[in-house]
């Protein structure tokens, strides 16, 4: 059976990347924005749609992908994917939404593929976004991908340093809000007399020093989102207030009668286990369940098998520039062995380290083990031994610190301003590392 032309001259005119392809992937139509996308050069018709989208010699769900023609088949419904798909550009995520279209009998005939490149995330480095490509990282990138485009609530869960605040941002740049301001409020700073003046503003006179009328935070994110850090610290008092806000979509503020209307969207997020408080009695239930109508949680990065080796040369071109500098297949394959408790701030912050203790263009294995001597130092996962004792003892470590710093102190030729500024110490600690080594 052929596709009738009406059909495939609809898809032509639509912006987005279509398809229309068989029972058996075969492509049987493309439309001008695909074939820009996927394949500007080569024809598609007749190929298969894995061999031009994924590269792959046998279709998604036989390679470890999600499929959306086989879960299509399986509800008989429209079904939606987050895929990472080959362009001329590299590897992108791309939003997958299926539709199969009936033959004369009721099954379905084709299938209308429609994608929507998801420009907040990367499947390699980059010097902006969300970056991973592990099985965990995917999973939570659905999710992001989904709720985007709603009005939902959102709370983002997850330990410190997994990147939240960059979540949040992926999640409003995906939304119909975009062009609007995304607001962030870092709820563990704001002291409690001052969380209802800096989220919703006062009025002139309401309080001692208010000058004059200054409206608050929930103003500035008008028509955008409000994103609410570190949920989990609000006192319970303040909670009420908030739940108010979320609740009517209204707010007063402080010395004013008048009832003014809040366009926002919220995505909160938090460290804390908020179940538990609130069966503590530490956390409003009714907040709780405003705020997360739509909970993601964020693998820490122990469980993002190979990301660490996607993360750290975009985060190196982060923290070194303007100097360029390279990882070495050695440096990566060692920091890949590391736990990171402290999950990317903490890798972010070791890379830092390394770019200051690497003199030349590349940095090698024996960089990574200064920086990890002179800073917290990350655990091994089991089985990988790079570096010896690392999960040992607080002697052992300083034992480390100490045979690292003898190693560079040796080697280094400069004045001790010099060598201070590239441990990243100041002069009075280096000094004091150097008398307690005899140096």
């Amino acid at each position: 059976m052929k596709p009738l032309p009406e059909l495939t001259a609809f898809l032509e005119g639509l912006p987005e990347p279509h398809i229309l392809f068989d029972a058996q992937y075969r492509i049987l139509a493309a439309n001008a924005a695909y074939r820009r996308e996927y394949s500007p050069e080569r024809s598609v018709v007749g190929r298969c749609c894995y061999e031009v989208s994924h590269h792959f010699a046998v279709p998604c769900d036989q390679a470890g992908e999600s499929c959306p023609l086989a879960q299509s088949r399986a509800s008989g419904q429209r079904e939606r994917v987050l895929h990472l798909h080959h362009t001329p550009h590299g590897e992108e995520y791309v939003n997958i939404e299926l539709s199969p279209l009936p033959g004369p009998h009721g099954e379905p005939a084709f299938y209308v593929e429609k994608m929507e490149p998801l420009r907040v995330a990367r499947g390699q480095p980059s010097a902006q976004g969300l970056i991973g490509r592990s099985e965990a990282f995917q999973r939570m990138l659905a999710l992001v991908a989904r709720v985007a485009p709603s009005r939902a609530s959102v709370l983002l869960l997850g330990e410190s340093g997994t990147g939240k605040e960059l979540v949040a941002r992926a999640i409003h740049e995906a939304s119909p809000r975009a062009a609007k301001p995304l607001v962030a409020v870092d709820c563990s700073s704001l002291p409690e007399n001052l969380f209802e003046s800096e989220l919703f503003g006062h009025e002139r006179g309401a309080f001692t020093g208010a000058a004059t009328a200054r409206g608050g935070l929930v103003e500035a994110a008008s028509g955008g989102t409000l994103f609410l850090d570190e949920v989990g610290d609000i006192p319970l008092p303040m909670q009420v207030k908030l739940l108010r806000l979320l609740e009517t979509g209204t707010y007063r503020r402080v010395g004013s009668t008048e009832l003014r209307h809040a366009d926002i969207r919220v995505v909160s997020a938090t460290h804390r286990d908020l179940d538990q408080m609130v069966a503590d009695g530490r956390f409003r239930e009714d907040l709780y369940y405003r705020l997360s109508t739509f909970p993601i949680q964020l693998p820490p990065l122990r469980e993002r098998s190979g990301d660490v080796a996607l993360l750290a040369p975009a985060l190196l071109e982060r923290v070194a520039a303007p100097r360029r500098l390279r990882l070495s297949q050695a440096a990566l394959a060692l920091l890949g062995t590391q736990d990171f408790p402290g999950n990317v701030r903490e890798l972010r912050n070791l890379l830092e380290r390394t770019a200051l203790l690497c003199d030349g263009e590349l940095i090698e294995p024996d960089h990574v083990r200064q920086a990890i001597a002179t800073g917290r130092r990350p655990t091994a996962r089991p089985g990988a031994s790079p570096l010896p004792a690392s999960r040992g003892t607080s002697d052992d470590l300083k034992s480390l610190e100490r045979a690292a710093l003898r190693e560079t102190v040796v080697a280094h030729t400069g004045s001790r301003a010099e060598l201070a500024q590239r441990l990243g110490i100041s002069e009075r600690s280096l000094y004091r590392k150097l008398k307690s080594l005899g140096l």
